[in-house]
């Protein structure tokens, strides 16, 4: 027996799991699919920001509650680990097979939420940090390529709709995650003790705390509105710190156990094709564009490669570009069309809107990287890139239109133009592997994607600080233009300061572009609504960029390929 393959955990290894003839190849996709679920509910992530943030006080945020900007980077950890994981896992793929490496994701992201569990019952943050974001992140990580480079040899047919059907799986697992997540919270949460309407109880505050005097002495507590403690069945009131549940923690176990053992079920449906196996009658394809390769590039050699780099900047920006949209999309959607169009763009529709987010993401991700079996998968990116640019420059045309004539064909311009975008955004994930394998080949292409990955850990932090920076550029110019065209009277009587502090008003968020607009002369237009258009540019312009670095992508130098003879067979014994 092959020393790799020896020890307790041989039974995962790759050597083990070469499929007998007659093994039917589709029980491999839904367990990759599975897979995917389970660690797509990253994307979910979001609903857990408020009970967070409201842990001890659980109707409403307590003192020695976190505050929402230390939660909102757990996320974003978790994705850094994610591409980390992934880029040095890649290699220890090729090595021990799909099984070991899913197994192992499944006690990381299984066991990250475990012990996130644990660190929200004993309110120690970086317990989360380290359970969800660092292990999770490294589960997220390993479970994410641990199909690709097994669905690439099932399939060699069919290699974008193969990888599609496994990486849509990422992208609907936040549809699924979500509500099931919420559902999840009301069944665990609980109302803290209610001691009475605010008007009742005597209240105190000592150094920003607030303290109410009971039976049993001084207890901490907070004043809850209406609805706050609807939510919870409650009144509005005073309620006591520390009493109650917000049902974050024992979510977080239950999650934790039931994506353990379901990765693990989905983890032992993997085998491997036997060597030298193809499906029955297929015979590879002669490609005029010599855009597909039948030569193998080792992953070390891969990073050698131009074409690895061009790949890398085409996902990096793409993510990038695609973050900008969807980590302002709601918000866009509210403050571009809420104001003029209120009875069409409502809570509801904004909800709705979100939905389809996570739908047109899962959807793209097979559409696309199927579609690309059938025009190549360089043709497939140019698609994203020059469509890309073209519908990034129109969110500006629409908000700026709007603005002035509230028509419903520039909301339907913007909603069809933005789920295009998402379906691209997801389309660039699910065709990168099959893109991977054209060039370099399938014997490393699961570690090649792995590094690549890093790609995405780039632009899950170059998107969300370019698009705060960007659009918080944007707002201050905007108030620096309308402060000048307002009365000076007026501003001083509204603010209560001359205008000659407007950067100190700016800085303590006193004075905002709706207050502005209050005192702002007849006829000026709101600039709310182009906010966002310097964002849109410069995403736009990284695509542009990424256009180039697909146009001129060519075959991989012949110097570049190898044969490795002890990989040509798989040992059984």
């Amino acid at each position: 027996m092959n020393n790799a393959s020896g020890g307790a955990l041989g039974f995962l290894h790759k050597s083990h799991i070469v499929a007998e003839p007659g093994f039917n190849r589709w029980r491999v996709p839904p367990a990759s699919i599975a897979i995917h679920l389970c660690i797509g509910s990253v994307y979910a992530w979001s609903v857990f920001n408020q009970p967070l943030t409201r842990e001890l006080g659980v109707v409403a945020s307590s003192a020695d509650d976190w505050s929402l900007s230390s939660v909102v980077w757990i996320f974003s950890v978790a994705i850094v680990f994610l591409g980390l994981s992934a880029a040095f896992a890649g290699k220890w793929l090729e090595d021990v097979g799909p099984r070991m490496v899913g197994v192992v994701a499944a006690f990381l992201w299984g066991g990250g939420f475990i012990i996130g569990s644990l660190g929200i019952s004993s309110h120690q943050l970086w317990l989360i940090y380290l359970g969800y974001g660092v292990l999770g992140g490294c589960g997220l990580g390993l479970g994410y390529v641990s199909p690709v480079s097994t669905l690439l040899r099932w399939f060699p047919d069919r290699r974008g709709m193969a990888t599609g059907m496994a990486i849509m799986g990422f992208g609907g697992g936040a549809m699924i995650a979500a509500p099931v997540k919420g559902w999840l919270l009301s069944i665990y949460a609980k109302a803290p003790d209610f001691l009475g309407a605010q008007g009742t109880v005597t209240t105190v505050v000592e150094n920003g705390r607030v303290f109410a005097e009971t039976a049993m002495g001084k207890v901490e507590v907070v004043i809850a509105s209406a609805a706050q403690a609807a939510s919870f069945g409650g009144e509005a009131g005073v309620y006591v710190v520390g009493t109650g549940e917000t049902g974050a923690a024992q979510t977080f176990l239950t999650l934790g156990v039931v994506y353990f053992i379901v990765m693990i079920l989905a983890s032992f449906q993997y085998r491997v094709p036997a060597e030298g196996w193809k499906p029955a009658g297929w015979q590879p394809k002669p490609v005029a564009s010599g855009m597909v390769s039948q030569n193998n590039v080792h992953i070390d050699q891969a990073l050698k490669t131009p074409q690895f780099w061009q790949m890398w900047i085409m996902l990096c920006f793409n993510v990038t570009a695609g973050i900008g949209v969807i980590g302002v999309a709601k918000t866009m959607m509210s403050e571009i069309f809420g104001s003029v169009m209120p009875l069409v763009v409502t809570a509801a529709f904004a909800s709705t809107y979100v939905l389809m987010i996570s739908v047109f993401n899962m959807v793209g991700r097979f559409f696309w990287a199927s579609t690309s079996d059938f025009i190549g998968r360089k043709t497939t990116y140019m698609c994203f890139f020059v469509l890309g640019t073209i519908l990034y420059l129109s969110i500006p045309y629409f908000a700026s239109a709007v603005a002035t004539n509230p028509a419903m064909i520039y909301l339907i311009g913007f909603y069809v133009a933005t789920m295009i975008i998402f379906s691209m955004y997801g389309g660039g994930f699910a065709t990168i592997p099959a893109y991977l394998a054209d060039m370099f080949g399938t014997m490393h292409v699961g570690g090649i994607h792995g590094r690549i990955l890093t790609a995405w850990s780039t632009a899950g932090v170059l998107g969300p600080l370019a698009i705060t920076s960007l659009r918080q550029m944007s707002v201050t110019s905007a108030i620096n233009d309308l402060a000048g065209k307002v009365d000076p009277a007026a501003f001083a009587e509204k603010f209560g300061a001359p205008i000659s502090q407007l950067q100190e008003l700016m800085a303590a968020k006193t004075v905002t572009i709706a207050k502005l607009m209050e005192i702002a002369p007849e006829g000026t237009i709101d600039p709310t609504p182009s906010l966002y258009n310097t964002t849109m540019y410069c995403m736009a312009a990284l695509l542009v960029v990424a256009f180039f670095a697909n146009l001129f992508m060519r075959p991989v130098k012949e110097h570049h390929h190898h044969d490795e003879p002890e990989l040509q067979a798989i040992p059984i014994e």
